[in-house]
């Protein structure tokens, strides 16, 4: 055997040997970098798994593995191991890269005399890595200097071969299985910033009773929302969302066979419906980003109180608004977060760094305008409508929590107060309430009080309720009123198989008593609902429900409506 061909068996496996050890080391170590999830709303809430929020991480995760190779990361050659800024003498590895670098020069570095060796290779890293071993290789054998490497040193690099002979099997596993799940995600991934989120409804639903169940018919209903959640850096998400429908709510009617012009009994897919003709238009655009300390949540269109606020009532509340909480609009939420919305901002700002009543409690501020975009008298972002929020949320442990609610709004012309200008079909009809609790005739500010809460005693129950007080002082004659809203729920999350939500609510939808002109009706509208949500997959539910009204319209002389509804949600 000659010499030459002697070294070259004699050098190669020290360098393969030292290859797989640098490669060991660089992948075996845990990588430091985490991940912040978007902020979610304070208080008690149903603790969900969200798998769009774990297919943008992988996503995020194979869009860094897959440009690291484009940056410009090139390496260059180390003679001393103290070149690496990043390297310390009390590093476990730090005898092998010394060595590796002083005796066979086979360490390449980054441009900025780091060698990052507490992060996962690449296998543009590898490549470069490989390139300049052989290299060496090939000096070794040129130069014929067999003496760098001694029988130990090759007993020591096959030591090393064998015990980190399974770590090595496995990585290549792992390897494998990440390059095809790169492949198949950047072949069909939708956008490396954006991932859309879908929702539609399939509603069948029918009205009984009186006059009112003789003047409707069963009818067959959907609303479809695509919401484009994209996010710059992680923390942050812009909402495009696109909806379309073609759902209504219900015309009731007393027993004169008059319409009585009431919002009660409106369902959550029947607001949000665009025209009714299925018509796509924008219903929401609107920006979250955390900033220090606080959130900071800014509406250009379609903004509502509900979306930065903690309304407390899980299980009930869909932030969605439509596809997985209570039935009713008046069940999901309290009325007071439907007065206004359109564009604006807000912020909520933590309370308390952990421990005691004040733990995870929060303040809340913000500002929505529902005619922003309108540069005419009376409009615009100052001069139109608009409802300001200020909400001080208290939580104690993770099975109370509780909010006190103040919003002042004024409206510039008339219309309605609980409007929820943000998700109505035309911006103009009430969204929950009697005709009486609705009607502003002329210009008018509100005050409005609320408080909300919510008590979780145990995994299986929730209990949430709220109550509203509204002041209107209208600027025509006869056009002040106050009006009241109160409700309560239970929930059985869970109940007869996971996912699974029996809900039942009780209260009063918003009503005003002994206002001019609106027949003296003084009854209390009660809205009784029950509605069990079944999981039939993790994107399919069904939710069969009643609605039952009492003295609709405030008169309990009209015969009392019974809503019944087969709704079935899809979400992807």
């Amino acid at each position: 055997m000659s010499n030459l061909l002697w070294k070259s068996l004699v050098v190669s496996p020290a360098v393969l040997g030292a290859t797989l050890l640098v490669s060991t080391t660089a992948m075996a170590a845990p990588s430091t970098t985490t991940q912040v999830s978007p902020a979610k709303q304070l208080g008690v809430s149903e603790v969900a798994q969200q798998p769009e929020m774990l297919a943008q991480t992988t996503i995020d995760q194979v869009n860094r593995y897959s440009n690291e190779g484009n940056q410009n990361n090139s390496q260059s050659q180390v003679t001393s191991v103290s070149q690496f800024s990043d390297v310390q003498p009390t590093d476990w590895a730090f005898q092998a890269l010394q060595s590796l670098v002083e005796r066979y020069g086979c360490i390449a570095g980054y441009p900025n005399a780091t060698y990052r060796g507490n992060r996962a290779l690449t296998r543009y890293e590898f490549a470069a890595g490989l390139n300049a071993c052989l290299d060496r290789v090939n000096e070794l054998i040129a130069t014929a200097t067999a003496d760098l490497v001694t029988k130990q040193d090759l007993a020591t690099l096959q030591r090393l071969q064998e015990e980190f002979s399974a770590e090595l099997a496995t990585l290549r596993g792992r390897v494998d299985s990440l390059e095809a799940r790169t492949a198949e995600l950047e072949a069909n991934q939708f956008s490396t910033t954006t991932k859309l989120v879908g929702e539609a409804i399939f509603g069948v639903t029918d009205v009984f009773g009186g006059r009112t169940g003789d003047n409707n018919n069963t009818v067959f209903q959907d609303r479809v929302r695509l919401d484009l959640q994209t996010s710059f850096t992680g923390r942050d998400v812009l909402h495009t969302r696109l909806a379309a429908g073609n759902a209504a709510a219900f015309t009731q009617f007393d027993n004169a066979n008059n319409p009585i012009g009431t919002a009660e009994g409106t369902q959550t897919f029947q607001v949000g419906a665009g025209s009714g003709n299925n018509a796509v238009r924008i219903d929401r655009l609107t920006y979250e980003v955390p900033i220090g300390p606080a959130n900071v949540y800014i509406a250009a269109s379609g903004g509502q109180h509900s979306h930065y606020a903690a309304v407390n009532n899980p299980y009930f509340f869909d932030n969605t608004d439509g596809g997985n909480g209570a039935l009713s609009t008046f069940a999901s939420e309290s009325p007071i977060y439907r007065i206004g919305g359109g564009a604006g901002i807000a912020l909520n700002v933590p309370l308390g760094k952990g421990g005691g009543i004040l733990g995870n409690s929060s303040i809340t501020a913000g500002y929505l305008a529902s005619n922003a975009n309108d540069p005419g008298l009376n409009s615009g972002l100052t001069n139109g409508s608009y409802a300001a929020l200020g909400q001080l949320n208290f939580s104690v442990g993770d099975r109370v929590a509780l909010a006190a609610t103040y919003v002042h709004g004024y409206n510039a012309g008339g219309g309605s107060l609980f409007n929820s200008t943000a998700v109505n079909g035309n911006g103009i009809g009430p969204a929950v309430g009697t005709n009486q609790a609705n009607a502003l005739l002329n210009a008018g500010s509100s005050n409005s009080y609320g408080v909300e809460a919510a008590f979780r005693p145990s995994d299986k129950l929730s209990v949430s309720g709220f109550v509203s007080y509204h002041e209107v002082t209208g600027f025509g004659a006869n056009d002040d009123y106050n009006a009241w809203s109160y409700g309560l729920g239970v929930a059985l999350p869970d109940f007869g198989k996971k996912g699974n939500v029996l809900g039942i609510f009780a209260g009063a939808e918003p009503y005003s008593f002994n206002r001019p002109g609106f027949g003296g009706n003084n009854d209390i509208p009660y809205h009784f609902e029950g509605f069990y949500k079944y999981r039939v997959s993790d994107n399919i539910s069904i939710t069969p429900g009643v609605i039952w009204l009492t003295s609709p319209g405030q008169n309990s002389a009209n015969d009392d409506a019974i809503i019944g509804t087969l709704r079935t949600t899809f979400t992807f």
